[in-house]
Parts: C-alpha cells; sequence; structure tokens
C-alpha cells in the first residue's frame, strides 16, 4: 500500500477519534458544541474537540513509527 495513503488514513482516523472523545468527554462534563450562540460552554466544547483532535493525530503518529520500528 501507498506510504503516504497510509500516513493520511491513519492521521485521519486518529483525528477523527480524538474528536469524539474531546466531543463525548464535553458532553459528559456539560458542555454542548450544538449549543445555539457561543456561550463559554460551547467555546470550551469546540476547543475540547480541536485539543482532542490534534492528541488523536500525535498518537497515530507514534503508533505508527513504533510499528515501522518493530518492522
Amino acid at each position: 500500500m501507498n506510504k503516504l495513503l497510509v500516513e493520511g488514513l491513519t492521521d485521519a482516523a486518529g483525528f477523527l477519534g480524538g474528536a469524539l472523545l474531546g466531543f463525548w468527554i464535553g458532553r459528559l462534563i456539560g458542555w454542548d458544541i450544538f449549543s445555539p450562540g457561543y456561550g463559554n460552554a460551547t467555546i470550551f466544547a469546540l476547543a475540547l474537540c480541536g485539543i482532542g483532535g490534534g492528541a488523536g493525530v500525535q498518537v497515530a503518529r507514534r503508533l505508527r513509527s513504533r510499528v515501522r520500528k518493530e518492522q
């Protein structure tokens, strides 16, 4: 499989997984990303999704590099 395709798919999966994790953590806290208006809870929920997405990409890259070293 093409190296760039694998890199893109794993980055996308990591971002999606991290953003969803951030979304659900925000929902557990009581922050709703889809609430009307831009109150503090909405802004914090958006930030949590962004942080989760970025963390997910970093985890995916570390796992990919670990697998590459083992081969």
